[in-house]
């Protein structure tokens, strides 16, 4: 019997009773609390084992769920189950013996901080790309044993998650989530209680939790706003992932960068590197700052030095739009009190984010920030490297875009996490065990080469058979929910064909990605998907921003298409995209579809998924992509444009992907021999495992990660802080001193070459003396070159020589350089004389930002 509450005036209290399990059965208990079990194959099959029928829908993956709902007979009876509790054991002795390792004596401990993270669907702090991109990267940093501490918030409801209207509208719900299921524990401080800490927003204090996931040998802090200390405003800061307006986005990150700091001082938590993930963390820099000023005793241009020297950047966005920006008044309204600790004025913080610190009207960028308090600085593919560059170089005046000290680490997948067990029983037993722990080692994967066309097909099947066994039973139950009537249903799942070439698209629907390009020319993509000797099906799947109504607009077009009776069951849109559908694509379709607009992409790691999985990619040549593609792996549009029009350019490229498709794409997947087998698609799947596949593990990444800046920010952070910062004192003294002397140099005499009235021939030298008053700066602590520039646009020069000019004389103040470069090239070319400051500490030319050209 249901009893209303409200009439019967009941007065209820709420209660938490934790599920208790045996002692045999405690393992299960601590499996569970730890996402570890989620990228281990057998610890998953475990868990799946204990109630198969409701694992997935009833359970939604969740084994903390699952165990708190098994009856005391379900219990008693895998107590007594011989095989079960043989399968517990092996499992839990591989868990002990992975997390008894510790990481390598002596290396880098990271503070990582970003925004979202996706680690499993059971976890909702995730929106898309960026999240499941640091969550792959938490779990290799514990398979790899990196000391790493992570940090992030802890989100009462998470990203939304999508349901569709029977007319295409993308409907955003929230359903909270039950913090008591997910494998999330307090932290207890020192007392026993649990830990909180504290930030200042305007008029008063807003207090955070600190809880503490663990992922494999990781620990990810979330802070957890939505306590009763707080308002109500103040409790929703952590209530939901990009929801809000900017204001409250400018909380959430002062919650983020500054909270997280203080909560890893709070645990005693020591580092060498601060990695942040975006730019949603760079307050950060701010408090780390502000402590070694207080606490220190430092100004704030020595603490800066201790900040940058062990700050590393990554940038995921390509598109200025997607950077966070604030306008100066919110941020004085917030700020401003906790600027004056720092121990400078008001317009010195204000330019640490905008390109001309005196333009009060040009907003805040918070990505700006970051580069400033960061030594190193990195984009997320080699292509977005080149991107960035150019999109900072106004940070860097005096220096072109190819000069810039900005580098990349292309972005990556984890292996464990996203290939299909059939893929990984046959890599295991083709490469060797060993192969798992050098997973960018070619000469495993091309063991592949070995493998016959007719087993590469029958796990291809498999894969494709469960995933449309997949959307054939979502879109029952989410048609049916719609409202659609029962004939359209049966028409459409009827349509669904097991041997048709299966097609994905799925990613974040923002109208760059133009998921709209295949439905330019709608007669010709209904003769595609309709041809009986050679059908076509195309899946689509992914969320829009509540705030972007183009995207949306996109999911609601596709959704009307695939109403149409030709198009039934030939297009398919899925909704609720999440990681699992995910799995189920990317282990499940025949080509990966990735269609940007140049060079948008920043790197794309949905297609790395699926390469992995043996299916072949068609996308455009950016992100990633043009990294990875070889034309015995794939297909691409290219990344050059055609047209400055983009309508037009849109138009060329869907002919050319309807072209691809006709008369290159399925012809290859529906020729087969006589065992039934597509040679040449095997051929393409082949070459992507070996040759393709290896380059874009997660593994690689990390190792590049360290390589590339962990190993050398470790090194200069740990030398600036030795001997009560002496050498971070000593730099901020001469950058001072550089400074207050730099606009003083004057110059005596130039002699060089009259190229404005002399035309020279290749091969001919050009030789220049320059004369300088230095005014008191040491002379080896100028720098002074010829460059040579080829103009490529009205603002845009590209670096093709350059040559140092040689210190031939000193004499006092005054100092005289020399230069002969002999440039090997023909043409037209801009030269200049630069002078710049150097000093044997500088990590690089742009770390003091002084030029002057002569």
């Amino acid at each position: 019997m249901n009893i209303q509450t409200q009439e019967a005036n009941i007065k209820l209290k709420r209660v938490f009773i934790e599920y208790q399990l045996p002692e045999e059965l405690q393992p299960l208990h601590e499996l569970a609390n730890n996402l570890w079990w989620s990228w281990d194959k057998e610890a998953e099959e475990l868990f799946r084992s204990i109630d198969p029928a409701n694992w997935e829908e009833e359970y939604g993956y969740n084994p903390i769920r699952m165990l708190e709902s098994l009856s005391v007979e379900r219990i008693n009876e895998l107590v007594k189950d011989e095989a079960f509790m043989k399968h517990l054991h092996g499992v839990n002795k591989r868990f002990r013996a992975y997390l008894a390792e510790q990481p390598a004596e002596g290396s880098p401990r990271i503070a990582y901080f970003s925004m979202e993270y996706g680690l499993h669907y059971s976890v909702r702090l995730y929106s898309g790309g960026l999240g499941i991109l640091a969550g792959d990267y938490l779990k290799e940093a514990s398979d790899s044993n990196v000391d790493m501490v992570a940090v992030g918030l802890l989100y009462r409801y998470g990203y939304f998650q999508q349901s569709i209207s029977l007319h295409g509208d993308q409907i955003s719900n929230y359903p909270p989530q039950k913090f008591t299921q997910l494998p999330v524990l307090p932290v207890r401080d020192r007392s026993g209680e649990w830990l909180k800490i504290d930030i200042q927003l305007p008029g008063r204090t807003v207090y955070a939790k600190v809880w503490e996931m663990k992922v494999g040998r990781i620990s990810l802090h979330l802070l957890d706003t939505d306590l009763d200390e707080n308002s109500w405003e103040d409790r929703s800061l952590t209530h939901q992932l990009y929801g809000g307006d900017n204001e409250h986005r400018l909380k959430q990150e002062m919650l983020l960068g500054i909270g997280g700091i203080r909560a890893l001082q709070a645990l005693d938590v020591r580092t060498d590197v601060y990695h942040i993930n975006e730019g949603h963390a760079a307050f950060l820099g701010l408090e780390r700052l502000r402590h070694l000023i207080t606490e220190e005793n430092m100004s704030f241009d020595q603490a800066r030095e201790v900040v940058r020297a062990s700050a590393l950047f990554t940038t995921h966005t390509p598109v200025p739009a997607g950077h966070d920006y604030f306008p100066e008044s919110l941020l004085r309204n917030y700020l401003f009190d906790y600027v004056s600790e720092l121990g400078i004025d008001w317009q010195r913080f204000v330019a640490l984010g905008r390109i001309d610190p005196l333009n009060s009207q040009e907003d805040f960028s918070m990505s700006h920030l970051a580069i400033r308090l960061s030594q190193e600085v990195n984009g997320v593919s080699e292509l977005h490297g080149e991107v960035s560059r150019r999109m900072f170089t106004n940070l860097y005046p005096g220096y072109s875009a190819t000069e810039l000290h900005i580098g990349y680490v292309t972005n990556s997948v984890h292996y464990p996490s996203w290939i299909a067990r059939e893929w990984n029983d046959l890599f295991i037993e083709t490469f060797g065990a060993e192969f798992l722990s050098d997973q960018s080692n070619k000469n495993y994967w091309r063991g592949i080469y070995q493998v016959q066309p007719e087993r590469i097909m029958t796990i291809r099947r498999q894969l494709k058979k469960a995933l449309l066994d997949y959307v054939r039973a979502k879109l029952k139950t989410d048609l049916t929910r719609r409202g659609e009537k029962p004939g359209a249903i049966f028409d459409v799942l009827n349509h669904i064909q097991e041997d048709a070439l299966v097609i994905g698209f799925a990613r974040r629907f923002a109208t760059y990605k133009r998921a709209h390009l295949l439905f330019a020319n709608p007669e010709r993509l209904a003769e595609l998907v309709n041809d009986a000797e050679r059908p076509v099906m195309f899946i689509f799947a992914g969320k829009a921003h509540p705030a972007d109504r183009g995207g949306q607009d996109l999911i609601k077009r596709i959704v009307q298409v695939s109403q149409q009776p030709e198009f039934a069951g030939k297009i398919i849109f899925l909704e609720g995209y999440n990681m699992e559908m995910a799995k189920f694509l990317v282990q499940g379709v025949d080509i990966w579809l990735n269609t940007p607009t140049r060079p948008k992409e920043a790197s794309g790691t949905s297609g790395m998924k699926a390469v992995l999985n043996g299916v072949v990619n068609f996308s455009v040549l950016d992100g990633w992509w043009a990294e990875g593609y070889r034309p015995d792996a794939g297909w691409a549009l290219p990344l050059e444009r055609t047209y400055d029009d983009q309508r037009l350019q849109d138009e060329l490229d869907a002919e050319t992907i309807y072209n691809t498709l006709e008369n290159e794409i399925i012809p290859t997947f529906f020729d087969t021999n006589e065992e039934g087998a597509p040679e040449e698609w095997v051929h393409y799947i082949k070459t992507n495992i070996a040759e393709v596949a290896p380059n874009f593990t997660m593994k690689r990444m990390m190792d590049d990660y360290h390589e590339r800046f962990y190993y050398g920010l470790q090194e200069r952070g740990r030398a600036v802080r030795q001997e009560d910062f002496q050498k971070a004192k000593a730099i901020a003294e001469w950058k001072n001193s550089i400074q207050n002397h730099w606009n003083q140099i004057k110059v005596q005499k130039i002699d060089a070459v009259d190229t404005d009235n002399f035309a020279l021939s290749v091969g001919d030298p050009i030789r220049a003396e320059i004369v300088l008053h230095l005014d008191g700066i040491d002379p080896e602590h100028v720098g002074l070159e010829v460059v040579f520039f080829r103009r490529n646009g009205d603002d845009e020069l590209e670096l093709r020589l350059s040559q140092p000019f040689e210190l031939i004389e000193r004499n006092g103040p005054v100092a005289t350089y020399s230069c002969e470069v002999n440039p090997q090239m023909s043409g037209v070319y801009e030269y200049g004389f630069r002078l710049f400051p150097k000093h044997p500490e500088l990590p690089h030319r742009q770390d003091l930002g002084l030029v002057r050209w002569l």
